[in-house]
């Protein structure tokens, strides 16, 4: 008798957390924050090296564009830009990259753009791979995570036109046209831009890109009709649950991910003599690449103690953080640590955008409760910047309710992000 009560609280407990798993999509603010973040970092990153843009992917780069065709014939990566050699072509290139990193930033239409923005990152990078600092790395991977996650439930403009559709449709308004015919605008163009590449042969030489590619875009243009033509119907039930799935599931890779950078980097630092015996950090402050203001360094780098609580508390700090994930206290307190140190690595080491990077990667581990507290502060202080005119009672502004929860029916970014 106690044994099949045992056995029916465990089933009830499966039963429950995969109910839970299958419809909610976790950590909305984290993914959100990550969005923002990786976002961010490439789009200044694009905006500092437009001078020198030229020199780094384009027309005009010692690694020539023969060069790179011959290395990805080998390694069968992904590059628009070796879709032609012309000077136009890359600017086209370089251009979708910067507007889809803004527009993935403020979440416009995030289905469109984060595909966008992964093909931009993919198409840069790859053209000339030995551009970079580290932190290229990251985005190159996060940029693929991105397509998988609801990134666009909070904290964008998806959310906003969320819920001006739901007010429209609780007053029994019709929701604008022009927002309507965007997304299925974006999805007609997209899907021929991908039959001409998949015809053309242009997706590089894996299996995994065409695939997700083609996934995502019949499963935007099926969750599209489905929500327009049948809400109700478990066929909408089908979708968010496989969205639901994709989100949770990429996720705990970004987790993941995260934590095996840093005890893969921390236990290679142990390793090192220079690790080991405290100095590591002083040599990189007397390299005049890495001194963007040489006055601060040699300050840190002359106080030995300093030198050697930095280097040692950087290793101690890396091994030690997948351990902690199970303790929230000491968690984050190691995770302001980590971001403090990068925030050191972008001011001592002239490295903002490795720095920007890794901190955009360690959000995933913010609690919601600060990131909640942190969203209502940005707000308020918006408010207080652009104060809004007085209303008439009863009047509703734009804004309002903008990260109002997102009902089963929401806009908000489904099965590529």
């Amino acid at each position: 008798m106690s044994t099949a009560i045992l056995d029916r609280k465990a089933d009830n407990k499966l039963a429950r957390g995969i109910q839970r798993i299958t419809s909610t999509a976790f950590g909305r603010y984290q993914s959100a924050v990550i969005r923002i973040g990786f976002s961010a970092t490439y789009l200044f990153f694009l905006l500092r090296e437009l001078p020198h843009r030229h020199e780094m992917y384009g027309p005009d780069a010692p690694w020539r564009w023969d060069m790179a065709q011959q290395l990805i014939s080998g390694n069968q990566s992904f590059t628009a830009l070796m879709w032609s050699d012309s000077t136009v072509w890359f600017e086209v290139v370089y251009a979708v990259a910067l507007i889809s990193a803004a527009l993935l930033m403020v979440g416009w239409h995030t289905r469109a753009t984060s595909v966008l923005f992964m093909a931009g990152v993919l198409s840069l990078q790859n053209r000339s791979i030995f551009m970079g600092d580290g932190g290229d790395n990251v985005i190159h991977l996060m940029a693929i995570y991105l397509v998988l996650t609801r990134c666009g439930r909070v904290w964008s403009l998806d959310a906003r036109r969320a819920a001006r559709q739901a007010r429209a449709e609780a007053d029994g308004e019709r929701s604008p046209v022009l927002g309507n015919l965007a997304g299925p605008v974006l999805w007609v163009v997209l899907g021929l831009v991908l039959i001409v590449a998949s015809v053309a042969d242009g997706l590089g030489g894996t299996w995994w890109l065409p695939a997700l590619l083609w996934f995502l875009w019949v499963g935007e243009g099926a969750w599209w009709a489905v929500n327009r033509y049948a809400p109700q119907s478990q066929s909408r039930a089908l979708l968010d649950v496989i969205a639901n799935l994709a989100h949770n599931a990429t996720l705990v890779v970004i987790m993941a991910e995260v934590c095996l950078i840093y005890a893969t980097a921390g236990w290679y630092k142990i390793q090192g003599s220079r690790w080991q015996d405290g100095t590591a950090l002083y040599y990189p402050l007397k390299l005049d690449y890495f001194t963007p203001w040489p006055g601060l360094s040699d300050i840190l780098a002359s106080n030995g103690v300093m030198v050697m609580v930095l280097t040692y508390g950087t290793v101690i700090v890396q091994v030690a953080f997948p351990f902690t994930l199970f303790n929230r206290r000491v968690k984050n307190v190691l995770l302001v640590a980590m971001m403090l140190e990068h925030a050191g690595i972008a001011l001592l080491l002239g490295l903002p955008f490795f720095s920007m990077a890794m901190i955009a990667a360690d959000s995933v581990f913010l609690p919601t409760v600060f990131l909640v507290w942190l969203g209502g502060r940005v707000t308020l202080a918006r408010e207080r910047l652009f104060p809004v005119r007085t209303r008439i009672p009863g009047q509703r502004r734009d804004g309002d309710d903008e990260e109002a929860p997102q009902h089963s029916g929401d806009g908000g970014h489904t099965l590529v992000g």
